[in-house]
Order: structure tokens, then sequence, then C-alpha cells
């Protein structure tokens, strides 16, 4: 589990290596990664877009941006949590996630939250320091 808290928004994340969704013999490894943002401020939020930056074990670098996630822009109100499952796919055995959400205030503000580093590493393969 991989947490961080930005002006009261906390995001946890739990990777999973999803091992009949890769294909090792083709340098194709997949994980799913589990997302849980908790509002733990007074005010609600909306989440706008999301942005990605994904290292594999050699140190390429994608950066992935787009609109909300998984489809949604969801409205956070105090103390509530929203929950989303999305993947990755690599061609190496590991790799690093992190990023960020932009997230707005009810007066407009637009701030950006941070999503922890997380390691992607598939089992039984030593770690690699990306």
């Amino acid at each position: 589990m991989y947490r961080a808290v930005t002006r009261n928004i906390q995001v946890t994340v739990v990777p999973h290596y999803m091992a009949e969704e890769s294909d090792p013999d083709d340098d194709h490894f997949f994980w799913a990664y589990s997302v849980e943002i908790v509002n733990l401020g007074k005010e609600a939020v909306q989440l706008r877009s999301r942005y990605w930056k994904i290292t594999d074990a050699f140190g390429r670098v994608n950066e992935v941006r787009g609109i909300g996630v998984v489809g949604e822009e969801p409205l956070i109100a105090p103390g509530e949590r929203y929950e989303y499952t999305s993947g990755c796919p690599l061609t190496t055995t590991s790799g690093i996630m992190s990023g960020s959400y932009q997230m707005q205030a009810p007066n407009g503000e637009i701030f950006h939250v941070a999503i922890p580093a997380f390691s992607l590493d598939k089992p039984g393969t030593p770690r690699v320091l990306n």
C-alpha cells in the first residue's frame, strides 16, 4: 500500500501483478492498481484530470494525461471516498508509477493532489531500482 496526503485529500494505491493478463514470453507484463481517494477536508472537491508518469526497468518514461479517471469526474464530499481500479502494461518485469490529480474546489480554484510513487514488481523477480 502506498499513501500520500495533499491539502486534506488522501490518495492510497495498491498495485497487483496480473499473471493471467501477462505474457512473459512476449515481454508483456500487466498490473492492476486500486486507488482510494478520501476527502479529509471540509469542502467538496471534484477530480477533473489525471497525470501519470510511468517508468519501466530500463528508465524509459511514458506520460499519460487525461480527463477524469475511468470515464468519471467524481465529486467527493467531505468525509467521503472514491475508489476505482485501472491497469498498466509494461514490457519489463518492473517499473514505477507516480502522478497527480487535478482537483477543483467549490470556489473554482484548481489544485494538484499527489499520487504516491508505487512500485510495479513481478512476483519472484529481483527488484530493480528504477
